[in-house]
């Protein structure tokens, strides 16, 4: 057994294999760890921006919305509009002299 720990593998290769699984499992290890940071903070970003986004979207609605009350308010002025345009063509037709010297 004395001979065993005095032999050059016990010496020389067991230490140096040793620190070599050591420091590939450390690295590893730290490596995970940094993934594991990484992964949070993008799953932090992508709720952000989806905050952001549905945000965003929610503008939007509104703004259509808002088109939405416009156009309906324009529609009504056109549509009151042709009605004091047909008023206005009957009025004339009444009061016009040429019709009368037609008719």
């Amino acid at each position: 057994m004395n001979s065993l720990l005095q032999s050059q593998f016990m010496q020389v290769a067991l230490p140096i294999m040793v620190t070599l699984v050591v420091t590939i499992w450390t690295s590893q290890w730290s490596q995970n760890k940094r993934f594991d940071d990484l992964n949070g903070r993008f799953a932090d970003l992508r709720e952000d921006l989806k905050y952001r986004f549905d945000d965003i979207n929610r503008r939007f609605d509104e703004v259509n919305h808002r088109f939405d009350e416009v156009n309906a308010r324009l529609e009504r002025i056109e549509t009151k509009l042709d009605n004091h345009e047909e008023r206005l063509v009957r009025l004339e037709e009444r009061t016009s002299p040429v019709a009368r010297r037609i008719s």
